[in-house]
């Protein structure tokens, strides 16, 4: 005995029922309504298929069978958006109705668009909810009206659309939760005592050790430097010479001035002689007397010079410089800074804060030293000297130089390690800390 192939009114139940677990597997509204636009041609043959959502008393378009998006500049969606609106209004209770042009007096906007767009008649089918409110509207552009046998077996897809549009309308809404006014008000009192917490005012800089007692070892003359006679970082007494300047100009400058010393002397003696039987050469004893005179202070000054031209250490320390190469043969004028000579056993922090960062501080706040060398031991300390006027810093920032103290002197707190301090003002409100760099921004930007 074999099977026979299933009759076609078996076959439309199985479609139908494909219809149904298809709208049951819909994730989103936008799939489903996607499934309503375009699963049912095989059934109605439509030109098209329209899906819109109702909100309030407008509709909005969700989907156009045949299309992915529709695009709404597009100038038949501009027209189906004052269509929908008037087609909603034609559409009362729960139940499809056929409206046919010919027997419509729509207005003249919507007849013209109507003539150009639309078949002879329209099936606009009403999607509800369990409550009885209207969800959506569904329309099949068609040239005649569905048998009224398809209408009756649609009806329960109509109801299946219906269940799942509200479960996935409630989902929506769901995954979009909106708190109520007093959940609002509620959370905004509570923003605001939060704002209303003290906290301290803090600001973070960079910084460098240095050392509290530190004195310029700077050029006494004009001159060339010779050679440099420490190390960066060498540990000197008092005394200690650092370096020399290129004496080769003042040594050849005092033996010209020597010679000329000797010719002034010699000039002075002979008006001497000559002044005992020539009254005339008394009158030139002053003169030359001046001029051997002047000759000697300069070579008294030349002298004093070259004694200067090697630099001793002014006191016990670390001789603190860059590189020896970048001073050799250099020229140097009178005062230029050539070396620091610092005491390591008085370290001290000196702090770059950028005005942009600045807040108010005293002398005596607190200090908390992050080294980038040791950043889990901080060193602590307090501001002991502050700048009034902000100058570029190496990094071209504007910025107040800030001199601490370290307390405890630890054996990690060595000259010229770099980190980040963080600086401790005063108790503000947690508001005007959060607000205080935006206001200031928003000031400087509008002028207020």
């Amino acid at each position: 005995m074999t099977v026979s192939e299933p009759s076609p009114g078996i076959q439309f139940l199985a479609g139908l029922a494909a219809l149904r677990d298809r709208a049951l597997e819909a994730d989103s509204l936008q799939a489903l309504a996607f499934g309503m636009a375009n699963d049912l041609y095989p059934l109605l043959r439509f030109h098209q298929a329209l899906v819109f959502a109702q909100r309030g008393t407008n509709l909005d378009l969700l989907c156009v069978s045949g299309l992915a998006r529709p695009s709404e500049d597009s100038p038949y969606l501009v027209w189906l958006q004052r269509a929908s609106r008037w087609v909603g209004s034609q559409v009362d209770g729960s139940e499809p109705r056929w409206l046919a042009r010919e027997s419509l007096d729509p207005p003249a906007e919507i007849a013209d668009g109507w003539t150009e767009w639309w078949p002879a008649g329209l099936w606009c089918v009403p999607l509800q909810g369990k409550d009885g409110q209207r969800l959506g509207l569904l329309l099949f552009l068609l040239d005649e009206a569905p048998a009224e046998g398809l209408q009756q077996h649609l009806s329960g897809l109509w109801r299946t659309y219906g269940y799942c549009w509200e479960a996935l309308a409630s989902r929506r809404r769901l995954s979009r939760w909106r708190p109520g006014r007093r959940r609002t008000l509620l959370a905004l009192a509570c923003a605001l005592l939060v704002l209303l917490i003290p906290v301290r005012q803090t600001a973070l800089a960079p910084a460098e050790i240095v050392s509290h007692e530190a004195q310029i070892v700077s050029s006494p003359i004009d001159g060339v430097i010779a050679r440099m006679q420490v190390r960066p970082n060498q540990t000197v007494e008092a005394g200690t010479p650092l370096f020399a300047l290129d004496e080769t100009t003042l040594r050849n400058r005092a033996e010209v001035l020597g010679s000329e010393v000797a010719v002034a002397d010699a000039e002075l003696l002979a008006a001497n002689q000559r002044a005992f039987d020539n009254p005339q050469s008394k009158n030139e004893l002053t003169l030359l007397g001046s001029r051997a005179a002047q000759r000697r202070a300069e070579l008294a000054a030349v002298r004093s010079q070259l004694q200067r031209t090697q630099v001793t250490s002014p006191r016990a320390g670390v001789a603190v410089y860059s590189d020896p190469n970048d001073w050799l043969g250099k020229p140097v004028v009178t005062g230029e800074r050539i070396m620091l000579v610092a005491d390591p056993a008085q370290p001290a922090m000196r702090i770059q804060l950028a005005v942009a960062d600045a807040i108010a501080l005293e002398p005596g706040a607190e200090v908390t030293l992050f080294l980038t060398a040791y950043p889990l031991q901080p060193l602590k300390g307090r501001i002991l000297e502050t700048s009034y006027q902000a100058r570029p810093s190496d990094e071209g920032v504007a910025s107040y130089r800030l001199l601490a103290s370290i307390d405890e002197h630890p054996a990690h707190a060595r000259l010229g390690l770099h980190g980040t301090a963080k600086l401790y003002g005063e108790r503000v409100l947690l508001g005007y800390y959060l607000l205080r760099r935006p206001l200031a921004s928003l000031r400087a930007w509008t002028g207020w």
